[in-house]
């Protein structure tokens, strides 16, 4: 049966999250971190519910923490989690031929068996939210993330070199191989190929090049790059090295592509490192767009072109640095869920 991933403008029957779990690589180790976790993850959540329903995984015993900081809207869900993002450990959701929604789950295994990371309880975390949602599954072999693809709804697919073909996550498997299983099992007819992803995602504690935090598809023929234009930041020629994959290039109708460039902040580290700070991170939802702040003063342009590339919705920023600091943005710890197309059906 053929699956396609729509754009993630089309209509969203929910907000899937998880909460900072106990030990998590994003919670931290003394009770002011954690409270600035927690209140991060409740801030999103509380700004997506206004719009669509948001469910939330909770690991045990984090319940009352979770519901201090949450609004009453938000649906709370309790099972063992490892850590706490969602795009990455939960499913991607797809539609049918006929229209009606299904989850692809893909394999998990700690962003390539991280040696900081442990995923036992995150790897059955897609599985658990297919059956939550009550729609049906479909099991891919590939170890991938949400955040490591990127699709216009129409085709196209965004990956990184060192996501995809990373010897942790699928050693031996060639582009071909990754291509054939995507069309496969998101609808995918043409793939770009990015060589890395930001420099801060690339160290340590990175995703080793999340593509989510490179481009976006606002709109069918439309992608925003995220474009770092001091010089002195190794994103630099990353954001070049964006832009060439799509100059001169087409979609998968062969329509060229109209590229806008979203700038990165203009602070270029923090405490430990140059950050990866970007625009791009930020989730579309029914009539909204959760963006990234970080208090900079790139800020205010950076919404002005959410608010132009996404016309009727709502831009609504959300302060992202603890959330950044942690290892990620504001769509890596959010999974959406579409709702069926015309005649189709939940599950």
């Amino acid at each position: 049966m053929p699956w396609t991933m729509p754009a993630e403008t089309a209509p969203q029957d929910r907000v899937w999250m998880s909460f900072p779990a106990p030990g998590a690589s994003a919670l931290g180790d003394d009770p002011g971190q954690r409270r600035e976790a927690r209140e991060a993850w409740s801030r999103v959540a509380n700004e997506i519910v206004r719009f669509e329903p948001v469910t939330i995984v909770v690991d045990p015993g984090e319940e009352e923490a979770a519901r201090a900081v949450l609004d009453p809207a938000v649906s709370v869900v309790v099972a063992p989690l490892d850590d706490s993002w969602m795009r990455d450990c939960g499913p991607t959701f797809v539609h049918a031929e006929d229209g009606s929604v299904a989850a692809v789950t893909w394999t998990f295994n700690g962003w390539g068996q991280q040696t900081w990371s442990k995923w036992d309880n995150d790897a059955k975390v897609g599985p658990l939210v297919a059956g939550l949602a009550g729609v049906p599954r479909i099991d891919s072999d590939l170890v991938n993330e949400g955040g490591g693809i990127v699709v216009d709804g129409n085709g196209t697919v965004v990956l990184t070199e060192t996501v995809q073909l990373d010897r942790g996550r699928n050693p031996g498997l060639t582009k071909a191989d990754v291509e054939a299983e995507l069309a496969d099992k998101i609808g995918i007819r043409q793939a770009i190929w990015l060589e890395r992803g930001l420099y801060r995602d690339s160290q340590t504690f990175g995703t080793r090049g999340h593509s989510d935090i490179l481009v976006a598809f606002p709109s069918p023929g439309t992608v925003l790059v995220h474009a770092q234009r001091n010089p002195e930041h190794p994103d630099f020629e990353v954001s070049r090295e964006i832009r060439a994959a799509f100059e001169g290039g087409a979609d998968a109708d062969g329509n060229p592509w109209r590229i806008v460039e979203v700038p990165a902040p203009e602070v270029l580290r923090d405490e430990e490192d140059f950050v990866d700070y970007s625009y791009i991170n930020h989730l579309p939802v029914n009539g909204g767009v959760i963006a990234c702040s970080f208090d900079d003063p790139a800020d205010e342009e950076a919404a002005r072109i959410l608010a132009a590339e996404y016309p009727g919705r709502e831009v609504v920023p959300v302060d992202a640095r603890p959330i950044f600091a942690r290892g990620g943005g504001v769509h890596c710890i959010t999974q959406h869920q579409p709702s069926p197309r015309a005649g189709g059906s939940a599950g």
